[in-house]
């Protein structure tokens, strides 16, 4: 793919990113987030963040398996995203839910598990997004910005607890999330060990 293909691909993925925010914007305009347009807000946020975080996990499976090195140069953008959303899915229980009630948030984080452990995911969120650009990968060298980054896969996990943990009867969802994540894993799992293995071979 050129540059100029590349290009139009951002443009298009930018503005389909963008598509859930829009909806969401609309249906508030209109009043129809329904009877606790709060947990509205909260939940579809919650969903794009993790929708995201997955799709930017699959870019190096997708290249590894195609061949191709586009999804990688969108990859980026799509982790940006997960986060952007992470922000507004945040600042929906910030503001909306707790008002600002610093010492009612710190409750709901130590005593509600499924609190517990998207907090943390957000807080990882923030160093990975903080160096997600391209002088920030030179200033901390590409071993140390590797090392960082893999903390998408354990935010990943915990974005997927904190679904589970969340919902009470229908598991439907969560148990798809849980399934492409565990799928992605896997892939990268085989890579590692079919690398170590072909490296012990070549040593023989």
């Amino acid at each position: 793919m050129d540059d100029r293909s590349l290009r139009s691909l951002k443009i298009v993925v930018f503005l389909t990113a963008l598509i859930p925010l829009a909806l969401l914007l609309i249906a508030a305009w209109q009043d129809d987030l329904g009877a606790n347009p709060i947990e509205k807000i909260t939940h579809n946020t919650g969903y794009w963040t993790l929708t995201f975080l997955l799709i930017s996990l699959s870019a190096t499976p997708l290249r590894q398996i195609s061949g191709v090195n586009w999804p990688i140069r969108l990859r980026r953008m799509l982790g940006l995203f997960a986060f952007f959303y992470a922000c507004l899915h945040f600042s929906t229980y910030l503001v909306l839910d707790q008002f600002f009630d610093w010492a009612a948030i710190g409750k709901d984080i130590l005593k509600r598990p499924y609190i517990t452990i998207g907090f943390a995911a957000f807080v990882l969120l923030i160093p990975l997004a903080a160096t997600s650009t391209n002088a920030m990968q030179r200033r901390l060298g590409g071993k140390n910005w590797k090392r960082l980054h893999r903390l998408t896969y354990f935010i990943a996990v915990a974005g997927v607890v904190h679904f589970v943990w969340l919902v009470k009867k229908d598991l439907s969802r969560p148990l798809l999330f849980a399934a492409v994540l565990a799928f992605l894993l896997g892939i990268r799992l085989f890579k590692h060990f079919r690398t170590r293995a072909d490296r012990a071979y070549s040593s023989i």
